[in-house]
């Protein structure tokens, strides 16, 4: 999204590190990385910091936000859930999954490509074009991305809007009223239903932990 605003600190570099040296030991030619969270989970702050890493070391990547792929415009959203049910319409039904599976093709066969991309600040929905070109590596984040086809590394992020929502609410972020709550009640259940996709989870100390290990990579010895 343009004009999104990143509070990086030292937890997001930690853990980008071990995604970053996960990412190294698994990647084949054209690697998809799909990172996923809730709400103010952090997963802006971790896809920035990972695609710089990986920018250092020499290797192609684009970072991609899939929550640019709704099927519904921002300032109409909220009155399309409260017409039709929060329960009823939140989840990954509410991306536009053909649209996400074209940028997905477009970059496995070196195309150029057209996606949406919505301005925080005026909430129009413009079109950004990226040559994908070159590009070795896919990194997705958003609140269902790791459902995306084709996901070779699905990172999801453990902290749910309980943890957050207070952090959200100084940032100015997020409005916390009852409505706004129901919402994050529901994308917590959705996120909940496609966590199992992860191969790598981001715990509630932040620290990375590969699926099935209760240690983090750090305490991991060539696994």
């Amino acid at each position: 999204m343009l004009e999104d605003v990143l509070l990086i600190t030292d937890k997001h570099r930690e853990a980008a590190a071990d995604i970053v040296e996960e990412i190294l030991k698994r990647r084949t030619a054209k690697f998809i990385v799909a990172i996923s969270g809730e709400s103010g989970s952090g997963k802006s702050e971790l896809t920035h910091v990972v695609a710089k890493e990986l920018f250092k070391l020499g290797i192609k990547v684009k970072p991609v936000h899939i929550d640019n792929f709704y099927n519904s415009h921002p300032l109409e959203r909220a009155e399309y859930r409260k017409k039709h049910g929060v329960n009823n319409i939140v989840g990954p039904g509410e991306y536009r999954w053909d649209v996400i599976n074209k940028t997905i093709s477009d970059f496995k066969n070196d195309r150029k490509s057209t996606m949406p991309c919505v301005d925080l600040v005026t909430q129009n929905i413009d079109e950004l074009t990226t040559d994908f070109k070159g590009v070795e590596v896919l990194l997705m984040d958003g609140l269902y991305a790791i459902n995306a086809e084709g996901v070779n590394l699905g990172i999801f992020i453990e902290l749910t809007y309980h943890e957050t929502k207070i952090a959200q609410a100084k940032r100015g972020k997020e409005r916390t009223d009852d409505f706004r709550l129901s919402v994050l009640e529901a994308e917590h259940k959705a996120a909940l239903s496609i966590k199992h996709k992860a191969g790598l989870f981001v715990n509630m100390d932040y620290h990375v932990v590969i699926s099935g290990s209760k240690n983090t990579t750090n305490n991991l010895e060539n696994d």
